[in-house]
């Protein structure tokens, strides 16, 4: 199975750009093409948060339209940017997005159970697991023991190293970790927010967080380092399941690179 991630899309409503230049809807509509043309195709396409930028009715029917070209089945996880009202009401079809104050399910007719956490604070950049949450997903990975999961979330629960980034990442990550060590069947937690790929061993499974479809987070390990974008290329993960082996993320740049050519 191939499961494919993109991640902070921050979509604008329509004829707007991001800052005045950041053409966000061009670069979503580029990355629907690639996954579609992807050979072999994903299997199922999860889009961990900031799926618009400023959770208005006109930015979720903006997401929606561009989404409605995407040939893979797809589910939505909200991100700070994001308003849960207004997501659940452009995508009120979406059953899995049941009523409550998060957004939180599980998939389980993959191969890997997917479990979707919901880390927002409202009106907040930064994002937290309350015990409601942690209580939640520990009741999951307890009825799903014997299944291989993956576990996805819009805040890193890490110190990524970016000081701006971490300082509004999700601020009690060791109480999602001692309940992740606990379960040994969490194969990955996929997280976005930071706009970057990074990777790390993490209370004995493995944390990615994917790239953004749009700009990136400068890279900026000074301890002071204040928030910055760049233009670096947009991508997303592949994270390849093969049973008895494990899962391997792949990062797939979207754009025309030439053709590949053989050694």
């Amino acid at each position: 199975m191939i499961l494919a991630q993109i991640s902070d899309l921050h979509i604008t409503a329509k004829g707007k750009r991001l800052l005045d230049r950041i053409d966000t809807i061009g670069h979503l509509r580029n990355a629907v093409r690639h996954l579609n043309d992807l050979q072999p195709r994903p299997d199922f396409v999860i889009i961990t948060g900031d799926l618009v930028d400023a959770g208005s009715p006109a930015e979720y029917e903006t997401l929606r339209d561009l989404l409605s070209g995407l040939s893979i089945p797809y589910v939505l996880m909200p991100g700070n940017h994001d308003e849960r009202g207004n997501l659940r009401r452009a995508f009120a079809d979406h059953r899995y997005m049941t009523e409550g104050e998060f957004i939180q399910y599980t998939i389980e007719d993959l191969p890997l159970l997917i479990v979707a956490l919901d880390t927002v604070i409202p009106g907040e950049a930064g994002g937290r697991l309350c015990q409601s949450r942690l209580d939640w997903l520990a009741a999951r990975l307890e009825e799903h023991r014997s299944r291989p999961t993956l576990i996805a979330m819009h805040h890193p629960p890490f110190a990524t190293g970016l000081a701006g980034m971490d300082a509004i990442n999700c601020e009690n990550g060791e109480a999602l970790g001692a309940i992740v060590a606990r379960h040994p069947q969490v194969e990955r937690i996929v997280c976005g927010h930071v706009h970057r790929p990074i990777c790390l061993r993490w209370h004995g499974t493995v944390v990615t967080t994917a790239p953004s479809t749009a700009h990136q987070v400068a890279l900026d390990l000074g301890d002071d380092s204040p928030v910055s974008l760049i233009m670096e290329p947009p991508a997303c993960h592949l994270h390849y399941w093969r049973p008895g082996y494990g899962l391997v993320t792949h990062l797939s740049y979207i754009g025309d690179y030439g053709p590949a050519t053989a050694f």
